[in-house]
């Protein structure tokens, strides 16, 4: 194989930064390789002493003359054996851990990202820590420890060759090169196809995710049959990526067997050419042929190794990609009792694709009042919701909450005082009552009461299974008005002070319109500061105050419900 084509070298250093645990296997990979090095030198001298002396001394062809030496040889196949079999058994430990690690790492970055940010990433990144990052144990439990061995057997060896036969020495040390030569040779020959091997992986995952989640949708059009081909022709490029790497690493492993062979093959006849003419001794010869196959068994497998390993390595780089752009959790430790605490906007503008989204938004929600954000599609109203709850770093003003900033606050328990509702509301599958029941197990006073309010108890009447009935991902089984109240249930369960509520009514008939509207009425009574994204009549005539949202192409402007 192949030298790997990274700026950062065979061993991305970023590893060590991000797994605690790939720093404890570098540490014990290092201590094992230098004990198998010294039993493979050991051994080496041992045989070659009693070879030698059993070919030339005659007397010395009985088991009682070397009772040491054997004793000394077993001893040290033992530590070898038992060294490697620690080395495979702890590898194997410490690259599972070291996935787990890293996978931890990923989601956790994941979820300080901004919601437009990482709408851009989760495909990627689902596919790197779901699938593609598992490859990374070859790499830890294969080219790692080759490249270890590399660095400390090959050096070590081939000085005791020098100390043996100068000449040896001096043939290794001018063919060893020849190897990582080639190796890079291939590198460049390979360089991008496991990047590729990725790309065609995510973007049939994605297509099939794609496929199994609009598939009810389908079916009702009769159109299932449709992405086939489209899945097909994913699935081919796939696989034509993937046996081409196959089809690299075949190769090239054979190219460096058959090199190394030949070097050492050349190292022989030159041993045994000079042993035929007396030019050295036969113990020397034989240590000196018996090391040279160890000097070049490194670096072959770390060539051999990296091709089984590159998917993982480039689904890492990804990764570490991703952990790169990790920052401090935002918040600066404050805290503030949201019971009472009016919502200011203060001139919040935050920068999209087209221009800022919203543009200089000042507005001032009371607490215990209703305040609905309206306003054109894209002007920022979303966005400026994500602001409130610290989601999104606005480009420039701020957004203060009892007169302390978001980013000053403590996020954790800002969150814990806040009631969320999502313009996509997030259910899991599983039962209706583990949705429910995500942020915690209510009364059972307190959710007959939030169903009531968000219209839910209805739609459990149509269930036979009632709390029971399971669901798919997203809400599949529900339709769109029922998942909304599912969501709006768990919402109004919530006894948070503050509740951040984006299009509640979206999906919702008139009449369950009007129930959601009177228990959003209710809870502003009860002293809930409530801040929502609206456009129906019916919900700006709910509202206490209404703040317009503008885009960059004109100002927010706020006035008061009339």
């Amino acid at each position: 194989m192949t030298a790997p084509a990274r700026s950062r070298g065979p061993v991305d250093p970023r590893l060590w930064k991000y797994s605690r645990s790939a720093r404890g296997y570098m540490i014990v990979t290092v201590a094992l390789s230098t004990i198998v090095t010294l039993c493979i030198i050991v051994s080496a001298m041992i045989i070659g002493r009693v070879l030698a002396g059993v070919i030339t001394d005659p007397t010395a062809r009985t088991l009682s003359v070397w009772t040491t030496e054997l004793a000394i040889l077993a001893s040290v196949i033992a530590v070898r054996v038992l060294a490697t079999a620690a080395q495979s058994r702890y590898a194997h430990r410490s690259a599972s851990r070291v996935v787990a690690e890293l996978q931890l790492e990923v989601l956790t970055t994941a979820t300080r990202f901004e919601p437009r940010e990482l709408d851009a990433e989760r495909e990627e990144a689902a596919v790197v820590v779901t699938r593609a990052i598992g490859g990374l144990r070859a790499y830890l439990t294969g080219y790692l420890p080759a490249l270890v061995s590399a660095v400390i057997v090959t050096p070590l060896v081939l000085v005791v060759v020098f100390t043996q036969d100068v000449t040896s020495a001096v043939v290794i040390a001018v063919t060893l090169p020849l190897i990582p030569i080639f190796m890079i040779l291939i590198g460049l020959l390979t360089k991008g196809r496991a990047a590729a091997t990725l790309a065609t992986m995510t973007r049939l995952s994605a297509q099939l995710l794609d496929l199994l989640a609009g598939l009810p949708t389908l079916r009702a059009l009769r159109r299932e049959h449709g992405p086939a081909a489209r899945i097909r022709a994913l699935g081919d490029a796939h696989r034509r990526t993937t046996m081409r790497a196959l089809k690299v690493a075949f190769l090239s492993s054979m190219v460096l067997e058959l090199l190394a062979t030949l070097c050492v093959a050349l190292v022989a006849v030159g041993i045994g050419l000079r042993l035929v003419f007396g030019e050295m001794t036969l113990e020397a010869g034989l240590i000196a042929l018996i090391l040279a196959p160890e000097v070049y068994f490194p670096l072959r497998a770390v060539g051999t190794q990296f091709h089984a390993a590159e998917d993982g390595v480039e689904a890492a780089d990804r990764a570490f990609r991703v952990l790169d752009r990790r920052t401090t959790q935002p918040g600066g430790g404050r805290t503030v009792d949201a019971t009472a605490a009016d919502i200011e906007f203060d001139g919040l503008t935050v920068a999209s694709r087209d221009g800022d989204a919203p543009a200089g938004l000042s507005a001032l929600c009371r607490a215990g009042s209703v305040t609905v954000l309206t306003g054109p599609n894209g002007s920022g109203k979303s966005t400026a919701l994500q602001a409130v709850l610290g989601l999104t770093t606005p480009s420039s003003g701020t957004v203060r909450v009892g007169g302390v900033a978001v980013p000053d606050l403590d996020l954790d328990r800002w969150w814990a005082q806040v009631a969320w509702l999502p313009q996509r509301p997030v259910l899991l599958p599983g039962t209706l009552y583990e949705n429910v029941t995500l942020h915690g197990i209510p009364e059972s006073d307190a959710l007959d009461a939030a169903c009531r309010a968000s219209g839910f108890d209805a739609v459990l009447r149509q269930h036979p299974d009632g709390w029971n009935t399971r669901v798919g991902q997203g809400g599949v089984g529900l339709s769109l008005g029922e998942l909304q109240r599912l969501a709006l249930t768990r919402t109004f369960v919530s006894d948070a002070p503050v509740m951040v509520l984006d299009e509640p009514t979206a999906h919702l008939d008139t009449a369950s319109e009007q129930t959601v509207l009177h228990a959003i009425r209710d809870a502003a009574d009860r002293g809930v500061t409530v801040l929502m994204v609206g456009h129906r009549r019916s919900v700006l005539r709910a509202a206490d105050r209404v703040v317009e949202v503008r885009s960059s192409s004109s100002v927010a402007r706020e006035f008061d419900h009339v």
